[in-house]
């Protein structure tokens, strides 16, 4: 069955320098209304060891708190898309965020990083009579467990390059 998905508000500060775009959340993140909130989905353990943390926090806030104490923004390329389930592949009637106007409130954010081929072909989609000048961008593996090829410590020296962009 189709259902209609919107995405979340955009988790931010006024010192966010990187911002990582996923596409759309899927069935189980909107459920929970949490970014990331599919227990397999490999986004927050992947953050907490790329950011030092000893294990990803307990508590929702506490994980974005983890995100902004490290001037790292976070939110999806899509603001609305009908799908069937969570799958990239399934998304039809896409509209994007305003990511546009976020960069304009945002001028420090130099790296954008995009989760998946979908958030990226659609940021691109999306932006390509913007000028990006000034910021880096790069597409990473996707985390979610649809992408079960890429194991954590492969997924690890992927996302590695956020290290070097905060």
């Amino acid at each position: 069955m189709m259902s209609e998905c919107q995405s979340f508000a955009p988790v931010a500060a006024a010192d966010s320098r990187l911002l990582i775009l996923g596409s759309m959340p899927g069935v189980r993140s909107l459920q929970l209304q949490q970014y990331y909130g599919h227990p397999q989905n490999r986004f927050w353990p992947l953050l907490a060891l790329l950011l030092g943390y000893e294990k990803v926090p307990d508590a929702y806030a506490e994980k974005k708190q983890m995100l902004l104490d490290n001037r790292i923004a976070l939110w999806d390329v899509l603001g609305y898309c009908q799908r069937e389930g969570s799958l990239d592949s399934d998304i039809t009637g896409e509209q994007p965020n305003d990511l546009v106007g976020f960069l304009e409130k945002h001028p420090q954010i130099h790296t954008i990083c995009c989760n998946g081929g979908k958030a990226a072909a659609a940021f691109k989609k999306y932006t390509k009579q913007v000028d990006l000048q000034g910021i880096t961008f790069h597409c990473l593996p996707s985390t979610s467990p649809a992408n079960a090829r890429w194991r954590l410590p492969m997924l690890l020296e992927a996302w590695k390059i956020i290290n070097t962009c905060r």
